[in-house]
């Protein structure tokens, strides 16, 4: 399982890169694995201001759908261009070209809130 120790996560098997006032979210390697082939990747908040733990968008495998939550409060200033005709990029390259979102976000004392690398493993 890749667990990269550079980023942070949360219970809801979301990854967070830190970058200035910028964080980039994707979901885990964990988590693509437990949905399966992804087809289909909807977000359609870019522009919108969404609270911490509210849904930004959904993923849909092969079998199910799962919703995705925000990990810190803020904008969402861009969605990622090359999962509407690749969603399976969120499968083969989780943590590189298959990020979804870059959140500018608005509360940063919420980024103390999220797990290391180590939490993360342990709770999985």
């Amino acid at each position: 399982m890749n667990i990269p120790a550079e980023l942070k996560y949360t219970k809801d098997h979301e990854w967070v890169r830190i970058e200035g006032d910028i964080a980039v979210v994707g979901i885990t390697d964990f988590a693509q694995s437990e949905l399966g082939d992804i087809v289909f990747v909807d977000i359609q908040t870019e522009g919108e201001f969404v609270e911490k733990d509210e849904i930004f968008g959904a993923i849909e495998a092969v079998k199910t759908v799962a919703d995705t939550l925000m990990p810190l409060t803020g904008e969402i200033i861009e969605v990622n261009p090359e999962l509407e005709d690749a969603p399976e990029l969120v499968n083969s390259d989780p943590y590189g070209a298959g990020w979804m979102i870059k959140i500018k976000f608005s509360v940063a004392s919420e980024i103390d809130t999220l797990l290391s690398a180590k939490q993360y493993e342990e709770i999985i």
